[in-house]
């Protein structure tokens, strides 16, 4: 996967990928792994080598429920989890200052 240019990335686009879930602005992590250009699984391998630095004000992940109620949000495949193992991972503002960090060293 090539690397996004995040300069050519449109607010609109962002705006589209910002969540509202227990009552916080959440990005989720697939969102993320693109804006960054690495696997999700990349990503959930990085936060879970360094769990120090994301507490749950930084991160958490979805229940079941929360994840149902967001899918009805955007389009998934009709599998259990538009085709996840897991539930996904969902970052506040500064859980993504803190993800960029984790992925850059």
């Amino acid at each position: 996967m090539q690397k996004a240019n995040l300069t050519t990335l449109t607010d609109e686009v962002l705006i589209n990928k910002i969540y509202v879930i227990r009552e916080q602005k959440v990005m989720l992590d697939r969102d993320l792994a693109e804006l960054y250009g690495v696997e999700t699984k990349r990503l959930k391998e990085q936060v879970k080598r360094n769990m120090s630095r994301f507490p749950e004000k930084y991160m958490f992940v979805l229940t079941d429920k929360e994840f149902e109620s967001l899918r009805s949000q955007f389009a998934t495949s009709n599998e259990r989890r538009g085709g996840t193992r897991y539930l996904p991972m969902v970052f506040t503002e500064h859980g993504v200052l803190q993800l960029s960090n984790v992925l850059k060293s």
